[in-house]
């Protein structure tokens, strides 16, 4: 594995509605757990947002399922979730997460790095996104 040097910044995408959630959950979470609050706040700022009816398909959004390979050449999919509704053993990991955080508004074949709570870099890069089903 070899190391990151640089912080790879892609393009993301939300609807509308996913961002007015997020902004809010993000907000909430600044007293708790202030560092991964701010990241998602700065993704959310730097996103293009979209009325959710516009939102192209294959963008991941909150459902989403999604697989992507990390620079240790490790494949994951996993479930996007509201940290209400993570639970690792089923796959659903929360946004409030610093991979969540990294796959939120990303399209197959993009790259981000993310930071580990030991302020390590990664490197994930997008494979698949499944939509979720509408509701």
């Amino acid at each position: 594995m070899t190391e990151i040097r640089r912080d790879l910044t892609p393009p993301l995408t939300l609807g509308k509605a996913d961002h007015a959630k997020l902004y809010a959950l993000g907000e909430a979470a600044l007293d708790r757990n202030p560092d991964l609050a701010e990241v998602l706040l700065t993704e959310l700022d730097r996103a293009k947002i979209v009325s959710d009816d516009k939102l192209p398909e294959g963008v991941v959004r909150m459902g989403s399922r999604v697989s992507y390979q990390t620079n240790a050449g490790q494949e994951q999919t996993v479930t996007l979730a509201y940290p209400a509704d993570a639970d690792i053993a089923q796959g659903r990991i929360s946004v409030l997460t610093p991979i969540g955080v990294a796959l939120i508004g990303l399209k197959p074949g993009q790259s981000i790095t993310w930071h580990d709570r030991a302020d390590k870099r990664h490197k994930l890069t997008v494979a698949a996104v499944e939509s979720p089903a509408l509701v």
